[in-house]
């Protein structure tokens, strides 16, 4: 992923969460309606997840030092796991307490057009938001699903976001629908039923967000389709074999390989170094995120067919 595309999607649901946070609040002063907090209570949440991810850009670019000599990537990864315990404690948890509070103890709304207005106001900024992460993610999508994109993507913040302004657009219309049932029913209950699917809702994409990302924090090899090209790179020349390979994304811009590879019989240490600098020139090529290679050389001891 360019990290132009990423910031520029966090830089729009930033912008977008912002000023619809504003908005809910206020709209929850006038109308009192539990859904309208709820919501602006994600919207607060996923304001400081974007300045979040903006911080993890900032870190992770740092030089690499002694003690790190790998360099800071995985920052990203930390902060965008940071981000989804916050969507869960700041967002879920909050809007659960919340409806529950509401239905223990219904409140009638007041001028719920307000609240309507809000709504329907902010479903467009989040279409805007949602929009452009759309189009920032098709760039590097491929032919893969949606879902197979948010589970295989090595690089964090657009499936975030995806995520995010998913929930976010949901939670409208969740909000819209308890307020609009209440003003129907005139039965503030169905607003604290909003608020609650609200909080369902954003506790099962935290939950989503939070084992993808510990899968990255941990650490994850190259995607199937770039094992086979590594594996296809490689076996050139006058090597004859790939024994045994190990990978790993130790940030989302930059792939660990090591390998141990069969070479012809007979090769000079001149002839040895030629090839290793000839597979690397073509696996960096093949994989400019292949950043980082090691390969070892060694003879092609696999028993001889009878």
């Amino acid at each position: 992923m360019s990290a132009g595309g990423g910031t520029r999607a966090i830089l729009a649901a930033l912008a977008a969460n912002a000023g619809i946070a504003v908005a809910k609040f206020v709209g929850f002063a006038i109308t009192g309606a539990s859904s309208m907090l709820a919501e602006a209570v994600h919207s607060v949440a996923d304001t400081s997840n974007q300045a979040l991810l903006l911080l993890g850009q900032r870190t992770s670019r740092r030089k690499a030092t002694e003690e790190h000599p790998f360099g800071y990537g995985r920052d990203r990864y930390f902060y965008s796991f940071i981000v989804a315990l916050m969507l869960f404690s700041l967002g879920s948890a909050f809007a659960i307490y919340e409806g529950i509070h509401k239905l223990q103890h219904p409140e009638p709304l007041t001028s719920p057009l307000v609240a309507v207005l809000i709504l329907v106001v902010a479903i467009g900024l989040e279409g805007y938001s949602f929009f452009t992460a759309m189009v920032e993610s098709r760039k590097i999508k491929g032919n893969v699903t949606w879902w197979g994109f948010i589970r295989q993507s090595r690089t964090p913040e657009l499936p975030v976001v995806l995520l995010e302004d998913t929930g976010a657009l949901l939670g409208l219309v969740f909000a819209l629908f308890g307020v609009g049932l209440s003003v129907v029913t005139d039965d503030p209950m169905w607003d604290a039923v909003g608020t609650l699917m609200i909080g369902a809702l954003l506790g099962v994409i935290a939950i989503i967000l939070i084992i993808e990302m510990k899968s990255l924090l941990i650490g994850e090899g190259a995607t199937p389709t770039e094992l086979d090209t590594i594996r296809k790179v490689l076996v050139e020349g006058r090597v004859q074999r790939l024994i045994h390979i190990r990978t790993q994304y130790i940030g989302p811009d930059e792939l660990l390989v090591a390998a141990k590879i069969a070479m012809a019989p007979g090769l000079s240490l001149s002839d040895v170094a030629t090839e290793i600098d000839a597979a690397e020139a073509r696996l960096r090529e093949a994989i400019p995120t292949a950043r980082l290679i090691y390969l070892e050389p060694d003879l092609d001891r696999t028993p001889a067919k009878t």
